[in-house]
């Protein structure tokens, strides 16, 4: 006699399913992908009050603080108080690009993350209490992402450049000449940074020579290290690009209220602003788990590869630990961009598209010629030197590259402290303070004023 029941699941799956392993393959993508929406989702609420919670750490102030014990509550204030706000269409304004614009930034960046593997591969056969027997599922395995998809870099490059149309129609229907502008901005700013960011990435898909997401940490675990140790220049220049393409400072001009008073959605309000507010979070949020996949190793805590690392297979426990390392992994990131923002100043817009076009492409193509030398000379274990090289040659040339006039530069007036003329007198008496650059006056310089 039996000593358990058990049963077949193939026996009451409907005709038109594949089979087993492929359907707990799709439920278990399905799983994921409700878990990490809601999971990115209440995250994006939360990263805005860690921006500002950092931003006042940086400058010594305290933050939210009353909404709740330590102010954890405030988000849902805020967002409350976007919900009770007025909906606003301004006159002359295309109405259904003006609705839509907002979901068309939203949406590219709520599918994205599908193909991230948030952890390595769960094994039936590891469930307690006999259940992998007792339903059937011996020797299946699925993979902790949304999605199985083998060509999941290309998808993603497909996907990330839609958020451009967002930005641009919600700037045009707007019938404004601030939102017109920044959406013109973004247009610019997001086409010229999506070639360095292509670029980059196909640095790494030659490395790991799989466009499959999983298949790229894999290759950095174990006996590998992380695309970050074998490439930190085509890591830079993502990140730059990943800053770039979620308009995040000091990539910022399509907002630049300084100059556009809001940028693309100066004329958004309630719920519509949040839905461009949120998706900036949201680009950031993903961005940074795809930068954790590529160049941190994914759920890999080895960096690299000489000492125990976490197995790519295993247990529900197994599981759990990867997910921890991975989130922790994308927190920092995020937190290291928030600091970005609250560190360097505003690009000009000539600067952005220098950085761009004569900075960060010519970097790309070198660094992917380099990748592919090396990759065809087998030496893949070697990239490290060949980025080093790369960095040599970059401070080598730089000084031998022809450079555009500085728009910076000094204008001589009349007492300017900058400028050598002089009055119709033939001297200026100027205070030797007002003559230094330093941002600290200097005490042997004599007191700043005499009363």
């Amino acid at each position: 006699m039996p000593t358990h029941m058990s049963f077949n699941l193939n026996q009451y799956l409907p005709s038109w399913l594949p089979a087993l392993p492929q359907t707990m393959q799709i439920i278990v993508g399905l799983i994921v992908i409700v878990i990490m929406l809601h999971v990115i989702l209440i995250g994006c609420a939360y990263s805005i009050m860690l921006e500002r919670k950092l931003s006042s750490w940086m400058q010594d102030r305290v933050g939210p603080n009353r909404t709740g014990p330590f102010g954890l509550l405030q988000p849902i204030a805020d967002g409350l108080k976007f919900l009770m706000k007025e909906e606003f269409v301004p006159a002359g304004a295309d109405k259904v690009l003006f609705m839509i614009a907002p979901a068309l930034l939203m949406v590219p960046a709520m599918i994205t993350f599908t193909i991230v593997p948030w952890a390595g591969t769960l094994n039936f056969d590891t469930l307690p209490f006999g259940l992998a027997a007792t339903l059937g599922l011996e020797g299946i395995s699925v993979k902790m992402c949304g999605a199985v998809v083998s060509i999941g870099m290309i998808y993603l490059l497909a996907i990330a450049s839609l958020g451009v149309y967002g930005v641009a129609l919600g700037g045009w229907a707007s019938n404004s000449k601030f939102s017109f502008l920044g959406g013109l901005r973004a247009s610019a700013q997001m086409i010229s940074y999506e070639i360095p960011m292509g670029l980059s990435l196909l640095c790494i898909i030659l490395t790991a020579g799989n466009l499959d997401p999983y298949g790229i940490v894999v290759a950095q675990t174990g006996n590998g290290m992380w695309n970050i140790v074998q490439q930190p220049v085509a890591a830079i220049i993502f990140y730059t690009c990943l800053l770039a393409e979620a308009n995040r400072a000091p990539f910022d001009l399509a907002e630049a209220e300084s100059e556009l008073v809001g940028g693309y959605h100066t004329e958004y309000s309630s719920m519509r602003f949040a839905m461009f507010f949120l998706g900036e979070y949201f680009h950031l949020i993903t961005g940074a788990a795809f930068f954790s996949l590529l160049f941190l190793g994914g759920w890999s805590i080895s960096p690299f590869g000489l000492w125990f690392d976490l197995p790519a297979e295993g247990s529900l426990l197994l599981i759990g630990a990867q997910f921890a390392v991975m989130m922790a992994k994308v927190i920092f990131m995020v937190a290291f961009a928030m600091a970005i923002r609250w560190t360097l100043p505003r690009f000009r817009f000539d600067q952005l598209m220098r950085l761009a076009w004569e900075g960060l492409i010519p970097t790309s193509l070198m660094v992917l010629l380099m990748t592919a030398g090396f990759v065809f000379m087998g030496w893949n274990s070697y990239i490290w030197i060949g980025s080093i090289g790369c960095i040599a040659v970059l401070y080598l040339v730089s000084p031998l590259m022809p450079r555009q006039a500085s728009p910076n530069h000094r204008i001589p007036m009349v007492g300017s402290r900058f400028s050598p003329m002089v009055d119709g007198t033939g001297s200026v008496s100027r205070h030797p303070i007002a003559m230094s650059d330093a941002a600290i006056p200097d005490p042997r310089q004599g007191p700043l004023s005499i009363h």
